[in-house]
């Protein structure tokens, strides 16, 4: 009961950092942004969907290539986590660091998104942040072995993050009021994400060295 109360609770924390992540703008949100403004609402929601494919196929190559490296090198265990917990810290700096850096939503002139479901999948499957970023929360959050129903219900959450998040950003940026609202608001929410991401880096490590 005490192991399921814990691994529930991780799904939650890594469900959470994941989603804080998400809305920090990136190339994801700038796509999907994009496409709502420069196109239509339902042509974004479409990029949303294909983001959120991508992201099943990343978080599940993630969770199975740590299960399998994990039983194949325990060892590996303490220093993979070590490690996740300091990219985290990095990736908190970056964020803090650019939180003030402005945000482009117009589209090109003359771009358009012809496949959006599949440009959507392409954005997210062809950026290695994601992959380092996945990599990074699972090694410093996960158990060393995690269950069956464990895995897809991580699955499932980081992906409808994805799809949630994006599809709101569809459906409501083609206002230029909340546009305004966003980029105004997107130094704060980028500090608060540094903030929190740095925080639960350093609880990691020192998580990470009540276990070695």
């Amino acid at each position: 009961m005490q192991a399921a109360t814990s691994n529930l609770l991780t799904l939650l924390s890594i469900g959470l950092v994941q989603l804080l992540a998400v809305i920090s703008p990136g190339p994801s949100f700038l796509i999907t942004a994009r496409t709502a403004v420069a196109q239509s609402r339902a042509d974004g929601v479409k990029v949303a969907l294909g983001l959120g494919a991508g992201t099943v196929l990343w978080a599940v190559a993630a969770v199975l290539g740590l299960s399998v490296l994990f039983r194949a090198l325990p060892p590996l265990f303490i220093g993979m986590k070590v490690l996740g917990a300091l990219f985290l810290l990095w990736i908190a700096f970056q964020i803090f660091r650019h939180a003030a850096d402005p945000i482009a939503l117009d589209s090109p002139k003359g771009e358009t998104v012809t496949k959006p479901f599949i440009k959507g999948f392409f954005t997210q499957i062809s950026n290695p942040k994601v992959a380092v970023f996945f990599g990074s929360i699972f090694i410093a959050m996960l158990p060393a072995q995690v269950p069956l129903w464990m895995t897809v219900a991580l699955v499932v959450i980081v992906s409808f993050n994805e799809v949630w998040w994006y599809s709101v950003v569809a459906l409501f940026f083609g206002s230029a009021r909340v546009r305004r609202f966003y980029i105004g608001a997107k130094r704060w929410i980028d500090r608060l994400t540094g903030v929190f991401l740095g925080a639960l880096g350093l609880r990691l490590l020192w998580a990470a060295r009540e276990i070695a």
